[in-house]
């Protein structure tokens, strides 16, 4: 982690925790997150028709989430290391069953993107500067829920550990997380994980490149600004 002078040693971010309701709404869970609060009341109350509307209904991507904060305002900007679709995940177990049905809606909306004010760079972004930005907001991260893991409440934990000691194939399955903090003293970041109750998760900086590069991530991240 950095040592410059201007970046704090600490840093953890106040969030509304907001845990998912299905076992598809991660991404939506975590948008919530981020809203202020008389949009997140907006989001909530009209959730089923917004879904329908954006034509995600039970499906998002990454670049859904991107018009979904843009439809309530909140400055951001998406990175990936792939502009559309990934051409091999017609071969993953994760993504065979969805392509068919979401890859013209994605392949769309990234090619309107611009257009829709929605900011896409195609860039790999390395730890330090995903920490560089948190000091203007958090990041919305698509991750490996299978390399997730959490120090306090043990999620995942023992799993970690014995995969070190017997290591195995690891599936991909994708699950998007809240960055919100960090600190450089012990080298560890904070997030909340929409999938567990109102708690701010902790793991080592390092852990968290594991799963946020997982294949099927595309190392993709949505930096909130507030």
């Amino acid at each position: 982690m950095s040592d410059a002078p201007n970046f704090p040693d600490k840093l953890l971010i106040q969030l509304c925790h907001y845990k998912q309701k299905s076992n598809w709404d991660c991404g939506i869970s975590c948008v919530l997150m981020v809203l202020p609060r008389i949009y997140r009341e907006s989001l909530l109350k009209h959730l089923p028709d917004v879904c329908k509307v954006e034509g995600f209904n039970k499906s998002t991507w990454t670049i859904d989430l991107c018009y979904l904060l843009k439809k309530y305002n909140v400055q951001h900007k998406f990175y990936t290391i792939t502009l559309g679709i990934h051409p091999g995940y017609s071969r993953s177990s994760f993504y065979r069953h969805i392509l068919s049905k979401d890859e013209e809606r994605v392949k769309k909306r990234f090619a309107a993107a611009k257009q829709n004010g929605i900011s896409v760079r195609k860039k790999s972004l390395k730890m330090q500067q995903i920490l560089d930005h948190l000091k203007n907001g958090p990041a919305i991260l698509l991750t490996n829920a299978n390399l997730l893991f959490c120090d306090i409440c043990k999620t995942n934990r023992l799993t970690s550990e014995l995969r070190k000691c017997f290591p195995w194939p690891i599936t991909y399955q994708g699950h998007y997380v809240v960055l919100c903090g960090y600190n450089c003293i012990n080298n560890k970041v904070y997030y909340r994980n929409p999938s567990l109750s109102d708690r701010v998760c902790v793991m080592s900086s390092n852990d968290l490149e594991h799963a946020r590069k997982s294949y099927g991530t595309d190392e993709d991240i949505i930096l909130i600004y507030s």
